[in-house]
C-alpha cells in the first residue's frame, strides 16, 4: 500500500503492531518521551510529506498523557506536509462526559473533540462510542465502527447453549445495542434499570424481561469499576439463569474491578482488545479477549483506498 503511514502512540503497541501485520505494512519510526519536567517530546523519525498517516492511540491508561501525545503526534505530522492525518482511537477518552447532566458539569467529549481537530486530525475512526451523538461534536468525518459483529462471532463459537439465551443490557442506555444483537440471534432480551446516586456507585436495580432457566449474557460498551455488571449478575442468578457471561467493547477495569470479577458469578468476561488487557488476564482467569485488529485494519485500508466502511458495520472481515 504506498503513501500510506502508521504510527503508534504509547498507549497500545501490541494492537498497533497487529493492524501493521494485518495491513503487510512495518510501524512508522516513531520516539515518544518525557523530559525531566514531564513534558511530553514526539520526534518522528521518517519522512511524511504528501502521505496519508494514521495514528493509532488509545484512551487507556494514563489517558491525559496519552492524548496530549496523540494531539502533539498530530501536530507533528500536520505540520510536516502529511496530505491527511487520521486519529485511530479505539477506545474514545473522555466519551462518558458527553452531556450536562448535572449544574455545572463540563462537556469534556466535546472539548476532545475540538483539541483533535485544532490539533490537525482530518478524520477520526473509533470504536464503540459511548454515545453516538458524539460524531456530532466534530465537524471533520468519523467513523464509529462496531464491535457487534465480532461479538456475534464469539457467541456463536464459545457459547454452546446460545439458542437459549438471553441478552441483557445493564442500563436503559445500552437497551439499543442489546436489542440490535437479540434481534441478529433471534432470541430474546432484557434490561436492568439502575439508579445512580453518585458517579461509580449504584443504588438499586429491577430486572424487567424473563432469564429463568437461561444462559443471560450481559452486553455493553465499557465496565470500569464493574459496580454495575456485578450487581446485574447477582440480580440475574437471583431471578433464574443458569450461567451469566459478560461481553464489553471496552474493559477499562479500573479500582477494585478485578477483585469484584474474581467474586462474581461469571461464567466468563469476554472484552475486546481496544485495551491492553494482559496484565489483568494474569490476575483473572474469567477475563476473555476477542482480537478486533483486523476491524481497525481493515477500516484503515478501505479509509485508504477510498472504499466503503459500513460493510464493516454488520460483517467480520476474514
Amino acid at each position: 500500500m504506498p503513501n500510506i503511514k502508521i504510527f503508534s502512540g504509547s498507549s497500545h503497541q501490541d494492537l498497533s503492531q497487529k493492524i501493521a501485520d494485518r495491513l503487510g505494512l512495518e510501524l512508522g519510526k516513531v520516539v515518544t518521551k518525557k523530559f525531566s519536567n514531564q513534558e511530553t517530546c514526539v520526534e518522528i523519525g521518517e519522512s511524511v510529506r504528501g502521505e496519508d498517516v494514521y495514528i493509532v492511540q488509545s484512551g487507556c491508561g494514563e489517558i491525559n498523557d496519552n492524548l496530549m501525545e496523540l494531539l502533539i503526534m498530530i501536530n507533528a505530522c500536520k505540520i510536516a506536509s502529511a496530505s491527511r492525518v487520521t486519529a485511530v482511537i479505539p477506545c474514545f477518552p473522555y466519551a462518558r462526559q458527553d452531556k450536562k447532566d448535572k449544574s455545572r458539569a463540563p462537556i469534556s467529549a466535546k472539548l476532545v473533540a475540538n483539541m483533535l481537530s485544532v490539533a490537525g486530525a482530518d478524520h477520526i475512526i473509533t470504536m464503540d462510542l459511548h454515545a453516538s451523538q458524539i460524531q456530532g461534536f466534530f465537524d471533520i468525518p468519523v467513523d464509529n465502527l462496531y464491535a457487534e459483529p465480532a461479538v456475534l462471532k464469539w457467541i456463536k463459537e464459545n457459547i454452546p447453549e446460545w439458542k437459549n439465551c438471553t441478552i441483557v443490557s445493564p442500563d436503559a442506555g445500552g437497551a439499543k445495542r442489546v436489542t440490535s444483537i437479540a434481534d441478529r440471534l433471534n432470541v430474546d432480551f432484557a434490561l436492568i434499570h439502575k439508579e445512580r446516586k453518585k458517579a461509580n456507585e449504584v443504588d438499586r436495580m429491577v430486572l424487567v424481561g424473563d432469564v429463568k432457566d437461561r444462559v443471560a449474557i450481559l452486553v455493553d460498551d465499557m465496565a470500569d469499576t464493574c459496580g454495575t455488571i456485578c450487581h446485574a449478575a447477582d440480580k440475574l442468578m437471583s431471578a433464574g439463569a443458569t450461567k451469566v457471561y459478560a461481553i464489553l467493547t471496552h474493559g477499562i477495569f479500573s479500582g477494585p474491578a478485578i477483585s469484584r470479577i474474581n467474586n462474581a458469578c461469571f461464567e466468563a468476561v469476554v472484552v475486546t482488545n481496544t485495551i491492553p488487557q494482559e496484565e489483568k488476564m494474569k490476575h483473572c482467569p474469567k477475563i476473555q479477549v476477542i482480537d478486533i485488529s483486523m476491524i481497525l485494519a481493515e477500516a484503515i485500508r478501505r479509509t485508504h483506498n477510498g472504499e466503503s466502511v459500513s460493510y464493516l458495520f454488520s460483517h467480520v472481515p476474514l
